[in-house]
């Protein structure tokens, strides 16, 4: 009987070669996928040849170029030209890598696909898949796949959820892999020196200058272009008030952003784009927890649904920092994610 075959999204790093040793080891017949997003991928695709060819596993390429940049690089300058702060692995993951994964393996005869994600999925007694934390709360990477469906799930494999980064790192040695010490790969993967309002710039045309509103509402300065700012900022602004002052709002259509001298807090916070992981995992009145940022720590609340819509708010039990529109919110209930949508 033939072996099982198993399609990883493979980049060459720590992460995603484990992920394809453990799945040898357990006999799967196992393949590897690189994606070029973007020129800066070469280096990706390189390292990818390098640990196949280590792990002596066959690779296919996918040129997602022209598809990541109106996907995901054009939003990514959108966004932050309307005054708002995206995450765009948020929007990757389901748009671009795991849809094109699963499309690729579909096309090739594979059984499942797989990543080097540290997240962990069940399936329950009626063919439903859960979605959970990983063991490692430090690695946990569930808040980035709030976005996946259940065709998706049904089909991924995520090895690494049982394990410690540590533990990932030494398999890697003893087998010989160069990755065993690579840095932790980074959002923003398409710009090169972390200066994302430079990279817009430069590709999407200059961000005017405008006016600092001062909490009295008078004009105490000039800024240099609303895309190089953020909700909550509170280094960086050139303003001297006496007092430190945070950036409560920042207005696209008249190119002025507003300050305060205390971050601002909400009570409630709206998320639209709302997917669930499983049909009926959010419920309107439950409580639940909800992550707002990547390296946030979840805080507890209670969702009011307006499911046809897809938009749900989250009514906090204690107020919290404002956060930028656009950023992802993620909900919980206890270790498994229900689902999410995009701050607005």
């Amino acid at each position: 009987m033939a072996a099982t075959k198993v399609l990883v999204a493979l980049s060459g790093g720590v992460d995603s070669s484990v992920c394809v040793k453990l799945l040898l080891d357990k006999g799967y017949d196992v393949s590897g996928l690189v994606m070029r997003m973007s020129d800066r991928h070469e280096t990706t695709v390189k390292a990818a040849k390098e640990a196949a060819s280590a792990l002596g596993i066959k690779l296919y390429e996918l040129d997602l170029r022209k598809e990541f940049k109106k996907t995901i690089i054009d939003y990514f300058a959108d966004e932050y030209k309307s005054g708002r702060t995206p995450s765009p692995c948020i929007k990757c993951n389901p748009q671009i890598k795991f849809k094109y994964l699963l499309k690729t393996a579909d096309e090739n005869g594979f059984d499942y696909i797989a990543t080097g994600h540290y997240a962990k999925i069940t399936e329950d007694e009626n063919g439903i898949y859960h979605l959970f934390k990983g063991n490692s709360i430090e690695r946990d990477q569930s808040y980035m796949l709030f976005g996946l469906s259940q065709d998706v799930l049904s089909k991924l494999m995520l090895p690494l959820f049982e394990y410690e980064k540590p533990m990932i790192r030494e398999i890697a040695k003893d087998i010989g892999l160069n990755c065993a010490d690579a840095p932790d790969s980074q959002e923003n993967c398409f710009i090169e020196d972390k200066n994302y309002a430079d990279y817009i710039e430069r590709h999407y045309g200059k961000s005017e200058k405008g006016q600092f509103i001062a909490p009295d509402g008078t004009v105490c300065g000039e800024h240099k272009g609303i895309i190089h700012y953020t909700v909550g900022q509170r280094k960086g602004l050139g303003i001297a008030l006496g007092q430190p002052v945070f950036i409560t709002e920042i207005d696209p259509e008249q190119n002025k952003i507003y300050l305060g001298f205390e971050n601002s807090l909400v009570s409630e916070i709206n998320l639209k784009n709302l997917n669930e992981i499983y049909d009926g995992a959010i419920k309107d009145g439950m409580s639940c927890e909800a992550k707002l940022r990547s390296a946030a720590k979840p805080v507890k609340c209670t969702v009011k649904l307006e499911k046809p819509n897809k938009i749900c708010t989250l009514i906090m039990n204690n107020p919290q920092k404002k956060v930028p529109s656009g950023q992802g919110g993620c909900l919980y209930k206890g270790n498994e994610i229900l689902g999410g949508g995009i701050i607005f």
